[in-house]
Parts: structure tokens; C-alpha cells; sequence
């Protein structure tokens, strides 16, 4: 998740000091949804997990579960943003 938070970082940054990274517009927004959706992808299926078996999970929770949350926090909060500036630039 780390890797993916890093990938679509780095995509954003580039997109937005460099401004067109591939030439085109729509090729850059297509990208930018995709890896988007790619990033929020993981963070997702941690929280369907953790609903369907939250009587087991949520027994125990320690300080490292704490921090596991808030990376999936920060991974869906940065995959919703590229995915937005991602659509952004295809309909622009």
C-alpha cells in the first residue's frame, strides 16, 4: 500500500510541476483515474474486511492498528484526489 501511495504521489507531482507528462491531456487524466483507482483499491478491501469480520478484529486492537487505519485513511484520501484530478483532466 505504501508503494501505491508513493506511484500516485509521484504521478500527481509530476502531472503538476511538469504539466503534461505524456503530451496529451486525456492520456494524462486516463492515467491519473486508473492508478487512483488502483490506490483507493487496497484501502477498500481492508475496510470490507474488517466490517465483515469485525467481531474477530476488533477485539485486540493495539497501537499498530491504529496506524494501519490511518495509512488506509491516508491511501484512500490520496487515491480520491488523483482520481478527481484525474477526471478533471479528461473532461477538461
Amino acid at each position: 500500500m505504501l508503494a501505491s501511495l508513493v506511484l500516485v504521489t509521484a504521478a500527481y507531482a509530476a502531472e503538476r510541476f511538469l504539466g503534461t507528462v505524456t503530451g496529451l491531456q486525456l492520456l494524462d487524466g486516463a492515467v491519473g483515474v486508473v492508478l487512483g483507482l488502483y490506490a483507493c483499491s487496497h484501502p477498500a478491501a481492508n475496510a470490507l474486511d474488517l466490517i465483515f469480520h469485525a467481531g474477530e478484529r476488533l477485539r485486540g486492537v493495539s497501537a499498530g492498528d491504529v496506524g494501519w487505519f490511518l495509512l488506509n485513511l491516508l491511501v484512500l484520501g490520496v487515491g480520491w484526489l488523483a482520481i478527481v484530478a484525474g477526471a478533471t483532466l479528461l473532461v477538461g
